[in-house]
């Protein structure tokens, strides 16, 4: 059963069997903006661009690598993005993600000791206004979901309205064991170059 996340919520990653995950895909899902016509008549559909990141850091803090949509890869192969999602979903949801970063712990580099995700409004598009926007965590694959493991929902909540950046969660290594902290905290950044430094400076 999966773990509905709160924000601050610290979890282990423990499969149902209590076997510990090895990798983990970070799945979005969200769909474009219904805009209604004088009178509520001639609805139209505004294509939503949101774009899953991921940022790597060291024991130090110091910024190893980003995976993005220009970058769909870390050095190292552990993480690897599924590709940019320009619109959302057009005709409501398919209940697919329409960006995932599969991250392999056992391929990572082993200086990385921070993996944080974050998510960003490419053109500017409120949160509040994005329907069904939503995070999962599973294992599997970009085409297949085995197990989700954890969700969190961003659409039904009114704490990311007025904002176009956000931190999901950050991957941590403690004592060599990998935990997982489900942040998800609006921020006033605007491009991702801003958020990952917010990443670096309050919540590793």
């Amino acid at each position: 059963m999966a773990i509905n996340l709160q924000k601050g919520q610290r979890i282990s990653l423990e499969k149902s069997n209590g076997s510990k995950l090895q990798s983990v895909c970070v799945g979005i899902n969200w769909g474009a903006i219904e805009k209604k016509g004088l009178f509520g008549f001639n609805t139209t559909k505004e294509a939503v661009d949101l774009d899953a990141s991921c940022a790597l850091f060291d024991e130090a803090k110091n910024l190893v690598d980003v995976v993005y949509f220009g970058n769909l890869r870390s050095k190292d192969s552990a993480v690897q993005h599924s590709g940019d999602d320009l619109t959302g979903d057009l005709d409501g949801d398919d209940g697919l993600d329409n960006e995932v970063i599969t991250l392999d712990f056992s391929r990572l580099n082993p200086a990385v000791n921070y993996v944080a995700f974050v998510l960003n409004s490419f053109r500017g598009q409120d949160f509040g206004t994005i329907p069904f926007a939503s995070i999962r965590i599973y294992e599997g694959t970009p085409k297949r979901v085995n197990e989700v493991y954890a969700t969190y929902d961003i659409g039904n909540s009114k704490d990311f309205a007025g904002h176009v950046s956000m931190v999901m969660g950050v991957f941590y290594k403690k004592n060599g064991e990998w935990k997982f902290n489900a942040i998800g905290e609006p921020t006033r950044d605007k491009k991702l170059e801003e958020t990952v430094k917010t990443v670096s400076q309050n919540y590793l």
